[in-house]
């Protein structure tokens, strides 16, 4: 399979993670999405909404969307548990990743280190900023006493919202605000595999 991609991205990130978790051999093509290589026509054939990642098949199936490629990926692992309350729980934490989350940790980290700011990235930062804090308190209090987000295992919810966490800092979030984040943290990177990935 073919992982189509852009290193800094932490929706690849979370792809890498998996895979590197799950020992799956894959091939990995980059496409640097700030001068636009995902809006080329061969691209576009790929996924026509001209975002990575993007996971190629064996078979030439195709799927896009970070969260969609952990969903498959994690089919008949420990990443998806067998209950389906556990199931429903993990799909509640992975849309708020993709709504409440992402939108509003990647943003800040992806202005502050690869756009930089104009006139209108400024404005928008203190209330990115202040969404992404709320994000996180709300994440720093589910994990009050917990070791994972759901069923106390392992699964796609934490490699979701490890992706962009670990680098919230990059973004001017302060993680240090979130004890309980900063233990989860640790928690996953402890993983005897997790080392082998490259970092987003």
């Amino acid at each position: 399979m073919i992982l189509h991609d852009y290193r800094p991205s932490g929706n690849g990130y979370k792809a890498r993670l998996l895979m590197h978790l799950l020992e799956i051999n894959y091939e990995y093509r980059e496409y640097d999405i700030v001068e636009g290589a995902t809006h080329t026509p061969e691209f576009l054939k790929l996924n026509p909404n001209g975002k990575i990642p993007v996971l190629e098949l064996d078979d030439g199936t195709i799927i896009s969307e970070s969260n969609a490629i952990l969903f498959y990926l994690a089919q008949g692992t420990d990443f998806w548990p067998t209950d389906v309350m556990y199931q429903t729980q993990i799909m509640e934490w992975l849309f708020f990743e993709q709504y409440s989350h992402e939108p509003n940790i990647a943003s800040p980290r992806f202005w502050l280190t690869h756009l930089g700011l104009n006139d209108e990235r400024k404005q928008m930062l203190p209330g990115k900023q202040e969404a992404g804090r709320k994000a996180l308190k709300i994440m720093d209090s589910h994990l009050q006493g917990r070791h994972w987000l759901v069923a106390d295992q392992y699964t796609i919810a934490d490699i979701a919202l490890y992706a962009y966490t670990h680098v919230a800092e990059e973004g001017d979030f302060q993680l240090s605000d979130y004890p309980n984040i900063q233990i989860w943290l640790d928690r996953v990177a402890s993983h005897p595999r997790h080392s082998l990935i490259k970092d987003c």
